[in-house]
């Protein structure tokens, strides 16, 4: 699932500077300048570009301007690798992982509450909704309807 970057690297004139061009834009209009993966907080694109990209030990300062990506590679490193972190950026599932299913991704209370349905004489339909549904939602339409059958 996702979409790979298009990423050409493009080396500078600087050594130990490379400089990524990218097919998507990343920032809008403002530069962003990452040193530390303190700094790269949020789910912004830019950040969690520079969050990888500082993660790999490899790069020491990463800098974003719209679609182009400037890589300050630590001493001691090559960009071997980074244009990959760049191109799946937002590639979030990759041959040989596994899909969670929907049990994975309800919360144990959900299934609580849909066990507790069942235990009250709760229909099986009735309880596989208790079981999906969040309990506070359950609530909130419960009141919404009670409000719309008191005023009409």
């Amino acid at each position: 699932m996702g979409q790979q970057i298009a990423v050409v690297a493009k080396p500078s004139r600087t050594k130990g500077v490379v400089r990524y061009e990218a097919n998507r834009n990343l920032t809008g209009m403002g530069h962003e300048e990452f040193s530390s993966v303190a700094q790269a907080t949020g789910n912004r694109p830019a950040a969690t570009l520079a969050r990888r990209l500082l993660e790999t030990g490899q790069v020491a300062n990463v800098h974003v301007f719209g679609n182009i990506i400037t890589v300050d590679v630590a001493k001691g490193y090559t960009a071997e690798g980074l244009d990959d972190v760049v191109r799946d950026l937002y590639q979030y599932w990759k041959p040989g992982m596994e899909l969670p299913t929907f049990e994975d991704l309800v919360p144990e209370a959900a299934a609580d509450s849909g066990a507790a349905a069942v235990a009250d004489g709760a229909s099986p339909a009735e309880a596989e909704y208790l079981r999906r549904v969040p309990a506070v939602l359950v609530e909130r339409s419960r009141a919404a309807l009670a409000k719309w059958k008191a005023s009409h």
